[in-house]
């Protein structure tokens, strides 16, 4: 006899916002967010990596967008290979927000004694690394969370 009910590990629709790994999209976007709005408004000079670090928020938040798509609308119930592909993006996401905080930081070590430099931007450039690294932690706390997840499939 065949069971009713969905044995599938990943949650769809609203299932995601009861779950802690799938809990953490809402404030990955608002942390990736402030990154990408944080770097974009400072001050860009030559030889800055900060184009690889708006490249990296932006193209997360893009991805992660979609990824909460695809959660949303149930489209990771078919298949079995969707744990998996939750695992390898978010480890993903989390070594590439790790060199974006790193490269953030270096940008704005170097800033501090730049005279030529408004202090406002300077600021921008510390808030930036902090919220790049509190994103770098939730991507990281996600990964690990859904490894647990699909190590229990």
């Amino acid at each position: 006899m065949a069971s009713t009910t969905s044995s599938h590990p990943l949650p769809s629709g609203c299932g995601i916002f009861t779950t802690i790994p799938d809990l953490l999209f809402i404030p990955e976007f608002v942390f990736g967010g402030l990154v990408w709005t944080l770097v974009a408004s400072t001050k860009v000079l030559v030889e800055n990596p900060q184009g690889w670090v708006m490249f990296v928020s932006i193209f997360c938040f893009v991805v992660t967008t979609l990824w909460f798509i695809i959660f949303i609308s149930g489209m990771n119930q078919k298949g079995a290979f969707w744990p998996t592909l939750d695992v390898a993006y978010h480890a993903t996401a989390t070594a590439l927000y790790l060199s974006a905080s790193v490269a953030q930081a270096y940008v704005t070590i170097q800033l501090k004694d730049i005279a030529l430099i408004p202090r406002k931007y300077y600021h921008e450039d510390i808030a930036a690394v902090v919220m790049a690294y509190a994103v770098t932690l939730l991507y990281a706390v996600h990964t690990i969370f859904s490894a647990i997840r699909w190590k229990s499939c």
